[in-house]
């Protein structure tokens, strides 16, 4: 019986428990490759690297699970997939990761919750977004995606003072505390990706209508863009010893990304959004930057500044104003399709009762 009870809660909270192992890889990837990059791994290396890995660990998987959802490969539908490559993987990443370089994990994770702002002020341009502004969901949207704009400013144009870490850390990383020269080049960076990636997410929702092989769809993206950051990578690194990462941290730096955070965690969210919404997933993203904080002040001994804490608060503040707009933007709609299936089962009705009733008369 209490064998049943655990089966039946483990069953219930899955999907929560699967997002924050998510959050957890993610976690422990930034720190992971801040430092190997302070061990001398460059970003464009680095990103050209883990899409080798995640495009020999996906296409096996790909090919013989979507062996007959996959569509014909046409010229428009890879032109299609080149620029989804460009815009969520080589550009992309290669932004992202620099940032990182230059400014701290702490900033990179704050930063990326503008995405869903970033995704709803693009989606309201293309007229893809209905805002009622007379609704309290539709404010909701307005004022969080206004909240989180001003958080990434704050981080963007406000440092602030360093809070030390308070004793000796447990796991020091080499260079973690040193001053970044380029923290608004780094932000630039940060913010430039995030806008990428929300316009990544709008076609991507299109482009799944077409091509509708996910995990394919996936594994090519991977390889697409793994060959644009190559190129774009030797055009900027022509030093042989820069491609050379050995069997060492930056090595497994490489196949933990690969594996954990492009491997694990893209079947992981797929399964969680298919179960729960994208709603749901999108919910557990400040867990990471929650995490991120508390291992870099208490674990690493990494300084935390004022700018990034104050900032990080509002745009989180900011995301959960947004989501809970949408939320209920969903469920709004919702009701009114079930309103309109009422409304069309009555008429039914009344036409199946008028029917009778001529046929009763006639007789």
């Amino acid at each position: 019986m209490a064998a049943e009870m655990g089966g039946g809660v483990w069953r219930r909270y899955a999907p929560h428990n699967m997002m924050i192992l998510v959050q957890l890889c993610y976690t422990f990837m930034y720190f992971i490759t801040e430092a190997a990059f302070n061990r001398g791994l460059n970003p464009y290396v680095y990103v050209t690297y883990r899409h080798v890995v995640v495009t020999v660990l996906l296409w096996p998987f790909a090919y013989y699970h979507e062996k007959k959802l996959r569509p014909k490969m046409t010229w428009m539908l890879f032109l299609e997939i080149f620029v989804l490559s460009l815009l969520g993987v080589s550009l992309t990443l290669n932004m992202y990761f620099a940032s990182l370089k230059y400014t701290s994990p702490t900033f990179v994770t704050s930063v990326v919750n503008t995405i869903a702002s970033i995704t709803f002020v693009i989606a309201i341009v293309l007229r893809m977004e209905i805002v009622d502004v007379k609704s309290a969901r539709g404010l909701a949207k307005i004022a969080g995606t206004v909240v989180s704009f001003a958080g990434v400013t704050t981080m963007t144009l406000y440092k602030g003072a360093a809070f030390a870490s308070p004793w000796n850390a447990p796991i020091h990383i080499q260079g973690s505390n040193a001053v970044h020269d380029s923290w608004l080049k780094g932000a630039f960076l940060a913010v430039a990706s995030c806008v990428c990636w929300s316009i990544w997410y709008i076609l991507q929702a299109s482009s799944v209508k077409r091509y509708p092989a996910e995990l394919s769809l996936t594994a090519w993206m991977a390889t697409i863009g793994g060959i644009q950051s190559l190129a774009f990578t030797l055009f900027l690194q022509h030093k042989r010893e820069d491609w050379l990462i050995g069997f060492g941290l930056k090595f497994w730096c490489i196949i933990y990304s690969g594996i954990a955070c492009s491997g694990f965690t893209v079947f992981a969210q797929l399964w969680c959004t298919e179960k729960k919404g994208p709603v749901f997933v999108t919910m557990f993203n400040p867990l990471s930057t929650i995490m991120v904080a508390i291992l870099a002040y208490f674990i690493f001994g990494e300084n935390l500044y004022v700018g990034s804490i104050i900032g990080g608060v509002v745009v989180i503040a900011g995301l959960y104003m947004l989501l809970w707009g949408k939320e209920k933007d969903q469920e709004y709609n919702a009701s009114g399709e079930e309103q309109v299936a009422d409304l069309d089962c009555e008429k039914q009705q009344a036409k199946i009762a008028g029917a009778s009733s001529a046929k009763n008369g006639s007789e």
